[in-house]
């Protein structure tokens, strides 16, 4: 199935393209399908081996977690939410419709410390106009959508008003310079949280009271629902699952801690661990590890077993804690199939050793790559059930 484009012009922020999907696309997207007609590793069927050993077709429909294919005659802008995803190197903007719909998206690429805070909000500006434009909406009648959602990346719990403290943002009140430019209020989530927000709400998770979220990536961060409720915690920072401890032997952790299911089982852990055990390539990251796993190389594998274990055994504490009924897996990493979900599914079932907490239910992301999206709108158009603790 195709995904319908139109393009735009990337002006001097460098924007690739808007992107306009509908809820069909992201049906599609459950069955495993992609523009291309291949299969996203992020976007495995339920009932397909290489998403986890222990989920069956019975225990997860995607078809029936995104609900059918029900598209508005008229785009109500009221109904409509302004995404904004920062990341090291990147910014997406998307517009998402009230059933979770990517209606119009863009990304610009190599936003980082050599632009300016100044001149990179006004390539986020431009951005968000291209985005509206698409979607036949004007600029000045922004302040007609349900409001705008951040993703950062590097967010400060602590001090809400710094949006992003990574490279080429430091320190920018950006939820508030966003209220201001659109007469909207702004919501600010970490990335974690948006992908719980967006598979609870329209994926792997949908349907489900009780959820933990994982992103899996260069480090690892976690966030929680609860009888079916973000929980945000004290901080804002319920559910850090990377930091809790795996091994009190293991190695230090950069938060000075040692033993973090980061420290263990993060890509840069990953591939240190790989580098300094007589992996063929030292200067090898995650990817090339996990591809080396694919081929057969030892060292690979016995790396993606070690992190694989960690995050099963972390992930058993949480549900035995918690009592929950789905753990979604998302990231990164959470593409790397049967030589990293086996070894989690071992160490779950050897952690998870009462009644209650052994049953399967250790699941893949389902949204992939526009989890993040639709969790910052979620959090926006169903803030009763996904309240983030820091808006402006």
């Amino acid at each position: 199935m195709a995904i319908m484009r139109e393009e735009l012009s990337g002006g001097s922020g460098g924007a690739e393209h808007a992107q306009v999907v509908s809820a069909a696309v992201l049906a599609a997207a459950a069955r495993g399908e992609d523009e291309s007609g291949g299969v996203d590793p992020l976007l495995l069927r339920a009932g397909d081996p290489e998403a986890t050993a222990r989920m069956t077709a019975a225990d997860f429909d995607p078809e029936d977690a995104l609900g059918p294919d029900v598209s508005e005659p008229v785009l109500d802008p009221a109904h409509c939410a302004l995404t904004i995803s920062v990341e090291p190197g990147r910014i997406d903007v998307s517009l998402v419709a009230r059933r979770g719909e990517l209606v119009s998206a863009q990304r610009i690429p190599a936003v980082g410390a050599d632009m300016q805070p100044e001149r990179a909000f006004d390539t986020l500006t431009e951005s968000v106009t291209a985005v509206l434009h698409a979607a036949g909406i004007e600029p000045e009648d922004a302040d007609t959508l349900a409001g705008i959602g951040v993703v950062a990346a590097g967010t400060d719990v602590a001090a809400p008003a710094t949006a992003y403290r990574g490279s080429g943002w430091r320190s920018f009140p950006l939820r508030e310079r966003l209220s201001d430019r659109y007469g909207l209020s702004v919501t600010l989530q970490s990335p974690a949280a948006a992908m719980t927000a967006g598979e609870h709400w329209r994926g792997a998770g949908r349907g489900r009271r009780n959820m933990l979220g994982v992103v899996l990536g260069h480090g690892i961060d976690g966030a929680l629902v609860i009888d079916g409720r973000m929980m945000v915690g004290t901080t804002g920072n319920a559910g850090h699952i990377g930091h809790v401890c795996v091994d009190p032997y293991g190695p230090p952790c950069a938060c000075g801690g040692r033993g973090c299911l980061q420290a263990v089982a993060g890509g840069a852990a990953i591939a240190e661990w790989a580098r300094t055990h007589g992996g063929s390539d030292p200067a090898a990251d995650a990817r090339a590890v996990t591809e080396a796993a694919r081929r057969g190389d030892p060292v690979a594998l016995a790396t993606l077993r070690r992190a694989g274990e960690a995050i099963g055994q972390a992930v058993a504490g949480a549900v035995t804690l918690l009592d929950l009924d789905v753990v979604v897996l998302g990231g990164p990493l959470a593409g790397a199939g049967s030589v990293l979900f086996d070894p989690i599914a071992d160490g779950y079932a050897r952690f998870a050793a009462l009644n209650y907490a052994s049953p399967a239910r250790v699941v893949p992301a389902l949204l992939g790559r526009e989890g993040a999206q639709v969790g910052a709108a979620a959090a926006v158009l169903e803030a009763h059930a996904y309240p983030t603790g820091l808006s402006a």
